[in-house]
């Protein structure tokens, strides 16, 4: 009798701890299928309300985030390619590093966030936008620098040929010493007389600017004192007016030496040498 109530008693016993045992694991199975439950319905209810938003289905919303990540990894392609052309054009030019630099954190675009890649993207376009407007300014600088040693060359070529004209027009023209008319007349052979030795006492101007000389006032006024230009340019060297004259001589209507004394004036003052107002005659067909 007493060992039938000790078996009973064990089988209770196992009965109790077996039910309390089971009973623990329906708790904790409980728990976490409750968590699991309360994340996942965080997540169906973030869509949901994103869905109810813009009226799209579910799946919808996973195809239009597929379109903007494709979009914005076209278009930081898209911006990579156009920055290399940039920094291939700001060799020698501008300093490449700010733009380098935002390439190469858009460079790995495939492994980043959409925003992120959007940002980036929009930086490195920014930066080649700045950069393409810096070569721009230095080919602009660049341009207009061989423009003006363009310009120069062909004065300095100009001024050149003109000597050189000059020159030949001297040795073969020239008459000779013996037959050279004096000084102080108002004829076109005596007032270059007086124009080559004026230019050389007062002015140090040897022949090549007395040649030079010559072919300007030939073409001005044929060395006559008494040349007036319907513009109103008047004498030797058709002053405008010819009253200008009067500082340096009261008779500057009648002498041709008062004349070529403020035309040598002239000529100095404006452009240094009789070969320089030739030159410019030339050029510009006034001097």
């Amino acid at each position: 009798m007493n060992a039938k109530r000790k078996r009973s008693r064990t089988r209770s016993v196992a009965v109790g701890t077996g039910a309390a045992l089971g009973l623990l694991g329906l708790i904790m199975g409980i728990g976490a299928v409750s968590q699991a439950s309360a994340v996942s319905s965080a997540g169906i209810a973030a869509t949901t309300e994103l869905s109810e938003s813009t009226g799209l289905h579910h799946e919808q919303l996973s195809v239009y985030s597929a379109i903007a990540t494709k979009t914005a990894h076209d278009r930081a392609e898209s911006t990579l390619s156009d920055a290399g052309t940039v920094i291939t054009a700001m060799a020698n030019k501008v300093d490449p590093t700010p733009l380098a630099s935002s390439v190469a954190a858009l460079g790995d675009y495939k492994s980043l966030e959409t925003d992120t890649v959007i940002e980036l993207t929009e930086q490195t376009q920014e930066a080649a936008d700045t950069a393409r407007s810096a070569v721009a300014e230095v080919d602009r600088a660049a341009a207009e620098a061989a423009r003006a040693q363009a310009e120069a060359a062909v004065q300095a070529q100009a001024q050149a040929d003109a000597r050189a004209a000059a020159a030949d027009a001297s040795r073969d023209s020239a008459p000779a010493a013996e037959s050279q008319p004096d000084a102080g007349g108002n004829t076109p052979a005596e007032a270059k007389a007086t124009a080559r030795a004026m230019a050389a006492s007062k002015y140090g101007w040897g022949e090549s600017e007395f040649s030079c000389l010559v072919q300007l006032w030939n073409k001005e006024s044929g060395w006559s004192y008494t040349a007036n230009n319907p513009s109103g340019a008047t004498g030797i060297p058709q002053a405008l007016p010819g009253s200008k004259m009067a500082t340096a001589g009261s008779d500057w209507a009648t002498n041709a030496t008062t004349q070529i004394s403020w035309g040598l004036g002239y000529i100095k003052a404006g452009y240094g040498t009789p070969c320089g107002a030739w030159a410019h005659s030339v050029t510009n067909n006034w001097y």
